[in-house]
């Protein structure tokens, strides 16, 4: 059974920071690179972080580098991301899935609201 529940999210201060989580089955996270996504109102998602099976390999969208850092226990089959100097435009729903070939299943998601 594919699962993927996503926590963390929540309202913050620009400048501020969240660090969220995302629990997987482990028919969907062993052995697979994991990634986290996010969609804006009127947006398409898009995929900000990923991270390949073993940890030591990640990637970013650019507009996050440099203040988001995507990680993984595979002990626990959880990816999780911090994000720090948040921004308004970092406000989003966040979701996590494969990094490649994602799974046609979502989670519910997080919403992550920057505001002052």
């Amino acid at each position: 059974q594919v699962q993927l529940v996503e926590s963390g999210g929540g309202l913050v201060q620009p400048g501020g920071s969240l660090r969220l989580s995302c629990a997987a089955s482990r028919s969907i996270f062993s052995g697979n690179a994991m990634g986290w996504y996010r969609q804006a109102p009127g947006n398409e998602r898009e995929l900000v972080a990923g991270i390949f099976s073993g940890g030591g390999i990640t990637n970013y969208a650019d507009s996050v580098k440099g203040r988001f850092t995507i990680s993984r226990d595979n002990a626990k089959n959880t990816v999780y991301l911090q994000m720090t100097s948040l921004k308004p435009e970092d406000t989003a729903v966040y979701y996590c899935n494969k990094r490649f070939s994602p799974s046609a299943y979502w989670g519910q998601g997080t919403q992550v609201t920057v505001s002052s």
